[in-house]
């Protein structure tokens, strides 16, 4: 399955929603939502289901002016936002700035509780975390899991330690082990295959905004599912820096065209204060 075929609407909202909304206190026209998607493949149907789905899920809020619906922001959609945007601009790809110090975490779960096993490990390699052992992860860094923990009410059952590796441990075998590098180095020359051609061509102007929506989504499911290792543990030819380059640079050539697509196309209002 290519990167393209994998993304779902409410992904490609998401993008969407950071782009075009993201703080700028405004909310969006639901026929201009319609209008991008169509042009996306994805017809009115499925657009406005994927729409209220997000309204369910406090993703969306609405905004009646006249006959019109509009969809803002409300403050967990902000937040799951910010946060792609941090993974995308600010983090970045390539870990060149590790201290040395990892986050173990230790679990002890009744046999009993298979669904709660299963939620804090797909909790956990969401975070960057690999399994070490059975029941003891690891991730790079300092990453604070009191939050996820809590919200799966498992604080009992689970044990944190900040560590560093002993003098003579072979991190980059012990990193083979533990996370699938080779389906990780696979989405990022998969990508770089799917759009470096983008660095030197250009789309239709009514093309580029879509373009610009597809592109981002895909990088970014890409980096959330990298736990940025250590660089200098990492093969020598691993390819996420040159994956990132073709990333920032297709932006870059897309983005005017985009943004000039986007000033035609969109139906913005202010958004008004919530009760």
């Amino acid at each position: 399955m290519t990167g393209e075929e994998s993304l779902r609407p409410q992904s490609l909202m998401l993008t969407f929603l950071g782009d075009q909304v993201l703080g700028r206190d405004v909310c969006v026209y639901s026929g201009s939502v319609i209008d991008v998607f169509a042009r996306a493949g994805i017809g009115e149907q499925a657009t406005r289901s994927t729409l209220t789905r997000m309204v369910g899920r406090d993703l969306l809020r609405r905004q009646r002016e006249g006959r019109r619906m509009y969809f803002g922001l409300t403050e967990r959609s902000e937040a799951v936002l910010r946060d792609g945007a941090q993974r995308i601009w600010r983090a970045g790809a390539v870990n060149r700035r590790w201290d040395g110090t990892w986050t173990l975490l230790g679990f002890s779960l009744p046999e009993s509780w298979q669904r709660q096993r299963h939620d804090l490990r797909s909790r956990l390699t969401w975070s960057g975390f690999g399994p070490l052992f059975n029941g003891l992860w690891i991730a790079p860094g300092e990453v604070d899991v009191s939050a996820l923990v809590a919200e799966l009410g498992l604080s009992a059952h689970v044990k944190v330690f900040r560590a560093h590796a002993d003098t003579g441990m072979d991190i980059g075998r012990m990193i083979e082990e533990t996370w699938e590098l080779s389906e990780l180095a696979d989405r990022y020359e998969g990508f770089a295959g799917r759009w470096q051609h983008w660095e030197d061509d250009l789309p239709d102007a009514g093309d580029a905004l879509v373009l610009r929506l597809r592109l981002q989504t895909e990088w970014l499911q890409i980096v959330r599912r990298d736990p940025r290792l250590p660089v200098e543990h990492l093969p020598a030819d691993w390819p996420a820096e040159p994956a990132e380059k073709t990333f920032r640079t297709v932006h870059e050539r897309l983005s005017p065209l985009a943004e000039e697509a986007s000033e035609r196309l969109l139906d913005l209002v202010p958004a008004r204060a919530r009760a």
